[in-house]
C-alpha cells in the first residue's frame, strides 16, 4: 500500500500547483478501491487537501511552510481537467475593472458546469453554474466588462459604461458590443451604447 500512496505522490509532484488529482487519472497505479484508499491517508496524513468529494490536490511547500494552492490555480487546473469554462465572479470583475471599491470576501467563480464548492485549507471556493452568455470572452477584457455590467444591473450599468469609455480602448468597446445578440435585452440596449452612432 505505501508503494502505491508513494506512486500517487510521485505522480502529484509531477503536475503544476493547483492541479487537481482525481482518482480516475491515478487507474494505471493501482485498482479504483486501492487509490481511494491510498488518496484518503495521504489527506489524513496531510500530504494531499481534499478539495471536494473525488477531488484532492497538493499542498505547496515554501520557505514559510506549507500553504494551499492558490484559488485561481486550482481553477485553472480545474477548468483544462474538466473542459469546463470557469471564469471570474461578476464582482470580482467590477472590482479589477474599477467600477466598485467593494473587494468580493469569498472565491466565488461561474462555471460551465455543476455549482460546487472546493475547499482550499481555511479558504472556501464556490463555483456556480452560469448561463452561457456570462461566460463569453473568457480571459478578456471584453467578457469582465460582460460579467461586472451584469452584476451590477440595470440601474448601474449606464452609469459602469460611461466609465469604462475612459478606460478601455475602442476595440474593447466594440468587442462587448458584438456580443449584443447572445446578450439580455437590458443588456444589449446598454452596451449597444458603446457603437458609433448611425456607425
Amino acid at each position: 500500500m505505501q508503494t502505491l500512496a508513494k506512486k500517487i505522490l510521485e505522480h502529484a509532484a509531477e503536475l503544476s500547483e493547483g492541479t487537481p488529482l482525481v482518482a480516475k487519472e491515478l487507474l494505471h497505479l493501482g485498482s479504483r478501491a486501492a487509490v481511494d484508499q491510498a488518496l484518503s491517508r495521504l489527506v489524513q496524513r496531510g500530504t494531499l487537501l481534499r478539495a471536494s468529494r473525488g477531488v484532492y490536490v497538493r499542498p505547496v511547500e515554501s520557505r514559510f511552510g506549507i500553504r494551499a494552492p492558490s484559488a485561481a490555480k486550482m481553477i485553472e487546473g480545474l477548468a483544462r481537467q474538466r473542459g469546463e469554462t470557469i471564469v471570474s465572479h461578476g464582482a470580482a470583475a467590477a472590482n479589477t475593472l474599477g467600477l466598485t471599491t467593494q473587494v468580493p470576501m469569498r472565491a466565488v467563480y461561474l462555471t460551465s458546469g455543476r455549482s460546487r464548492r472546493l475547499k482550499l485549507g481555511a479558504q472556501s471556493v464556490e463555483l456556480r453554474h452560469a448561463p452561457i452568455w456570462q461566460l463569453i470572452f473568457p480571459e478578456r477584457a471584453a467578457g469582465e466588462v460582460v460579467r461586472a455590467l451584469a452584476w451590477l444591473g440595470p440601474e448601474r450599468a449606464g452609469e459602469a459604461i460611461r466609465k469604462l469609455r475612459t478606460k478601455l480602448p475602442p476595440s474593447e468597446l466594440q468587442e462587448v458590443a458584438s456580443a449584443r445578440a447572445r446578450l439580455p435585452t437590458w443588456l444589449a440596449r446598454e452596451v449597444s451604447s458603446l457603437l458609433p452612432a448611425h456607425g
